[in-house]
């Protein structure tokens, strides 16, 4: 992956909100780190795509939704390091193409569907032999890109930070990037952990990931998942309202998936005097705003 920015703009964010709860609030750029591959995925395919280079991999194999950021990363950084890119697609094929599939395939990638059941099966070790004899040796890049190797390269962000801060903040989907923030936390400050995801069972499977990967967990961390609006690509006008708002007091752009639920929770908290006084926190902006296009030609949400 070539002329990228690796290091992270950190602003702070001003509000007559933030200024009478006395607390500071900053904001980590990780969408501008590249053009196609943004935010978290720059981070979690940066090592990912230098082992399979390394491994003599030609093409990268990895899984995704219709909308799915990782999808639309992983063929623009296959394409930027001279490989071929294939996508295992959850559900039907729907023509035309959605801007997040099409953008792929723009870049290369070779697209295949499965049903919903088979889709489950992405982890089964029998499922992805079938995979590789299929399509031969392909490297096999996991669902939103969490591995080890994906964790590792999402703990370099705290060379950006500058500074301590009392809490950081990040969305959760697949769960590597908060992970790989908290393989590098320091006991005192607070991880924040905002679930796209619909379910109660979101904070065990953050605790699986840590297992999994050998990171030590000192319970200083803690999972929101009151600010969904439904689930996994789900949106409420209130949300499209509040990423409208925003954008315009800031200009800067929020997805509907994920940083817009993370910056309405977190203001949400400011507001209910979640955080004492003095409190500095630090939200990673995680990318994927290509996604607000598909999203608007689905549902017509009416984003600025």
């Amino acid at each position: 992956m070539v002329n990228a920015q690796q290091t992270a703009i950190v602003q702070e964010l001003f509000s007559p909100l933030y200024e009478a709860k006395k607390v500071r609030l900053f904001l980590q750029r990780d969408d501008l780190l590249h053009p196609e591959v943004s935010g978290n995925k720059f981070r979690k395919l940066k090592y990912n795509i230098r082992y399979a280079i390394e491994q003599g991999n030609k093409t990268i194999l990895t899984f995704g939704g219709a909308y799915s950021n990782h999808i639309a990363a992983t063929a623009a950084a296959a394409k930027l390091s001279n490989l071929n890119s294939i996508g295992i697609i959850r559900g039907e094929e729907h023509l035309p193409l959605n801007a997040t599939l099409k953008t792929a395939v723009d870049n290369g990638m070779e697209l295949h569907y499965i049903s919903r059941s088979d889709y489950k099966l992405k982890k089964d070790v029998s499922f992805l032999e079938g995979l590789k004899q299929r399509f031969g040796e392909v490297c096999i890049i996991p669902e939103g890109g969490t591995n080890q190797l994906a964790i590792n390269g999402v703990a370099e962000m705290k060379a950006d930070w500058g500074q301590e801060y009392d809490c950081i903040a990040t969305p959760f989907g697949s769960g590597g990037t908060a992970a790989g923030i908290y393989s590098v936390l320091d006991e005192e400050q607070q991880l924040l952990i905002f679930s796209a995801l619909k379910g109660e069972k979101v904070g065990e499977e953050f605790t699986s990931i840590l297992a999994d990967n050998n990171i030590v967990d000192n319970n200083n961390w803690t999972m929101f998942n009151q600010y969904h609006f439904g689930g996994y690509a789900k949106v409420k006008p209130e949300l499209v309202d509040f990423v409208n708002l925003f954008k315009k007091d800031y200009h800067i752009q929020l997805d509907l998936i994920y940083n817009g639920k993370m910056l309405f929770g977190l203001t949400d908290l400011i507001r209910k005097d979640y955080f004492s006084p003095g409190t500095e926190i630090l939200a990673i902006h995680t990318g994927g705003v290509q996604g607000n296009k598909g999203m608007e030609e689905r549902l017509g949400l009416g984003l600025y």
